[in-house]
């Protein structure tokens, strides 16, 4: 079972289709003891970062995500659901993450005025990890869609497993041990997003 974490984000029922449409059983929860009995977790998120950990603290899920990360359980954030995995976010701060990877959330200053934030709409990809198994399928140069005015900044590099550029690079994609996240939206993403929940969803 897949416990997709309603956090009043906003974009869950498409998560859900996109999910149920490459085979997944699916459970959308608030509750934090069905988070830590499922198998795996997908954890969506449209908005403001302050008022999305307010609401994982407030029901208890904050602990729960950090629990069944640390005991090893797959983990797929989308958009709000990378960048709460990070330390802190200059949005609404400021303002503490989940702390599980070192880094921050810092607002989107593109090197050309020509490029507007929110940064909207489709754009390429740059593969970096060419051997992650949840990018099976995911040619270089494919393009997904993205709504977002903040970007994560790594601490360490190396998590990066899939770039953009938007006058400046934009962490794409994060993967370390059990933990997959994405700045794009795969469930808006047409065929290259399945591919990818496809990938999460048949990964043992």
């Amino acid at each position: 079972m897949i416990a997709v974490v309603d956090v009043c984000s906003g974009n869950l029922r498409s998560v859900e289709r996109a999910l149920e449409k490459v085979g997944a059983d699916v459970v959308v929860t608030r509750d934090p003891e069905t988070v830590r009995r499922a198998d795996k977790i997908v954890v969506p998120g449209q908005g403001a970062f302050g008022v999305f950990m307010k609401g994982l603290v407030e029901r208890g899920l904050g602990d729960a995500l950090r629990e069944a990360i640390a005991s090893g359980r797959p983990y797929l954030g989308i958009c709000l659901g990378l960048q709460v995995l990070f330390d802190e976010s200059e949005e609404q701060g400021p303002c503490a993450g989940l702390g599980i990877l070192r880094g921050r959330v810092a607002k989107l200053a593109p090197s050309d005025p020509r490029l507007k934030v929110p940064h909207m709409g489709w754009n390429r990809l740059r593969v970096t990890h060419d051997r992650e198994p949840l990018l099976e399928g995911v040619p270089q140069d494919a393009y997904v869609y993205f709504v977002h005015s903040y970007h994560a900044v790594p601490a360490d590099r190396s998590l990066v497993a899939l770039e953009a550029d938007h006058g400046i690079p934009i962490t794409a994609a994060i993967r370390k041990d059990n933990l997959f996240a994405c700045q794009f939206h795969p469930e808006k993403s047409q065929t290259i997003g399945l591919q990818i929940l496809r990938n999460f969803v048949e990964a043992r």
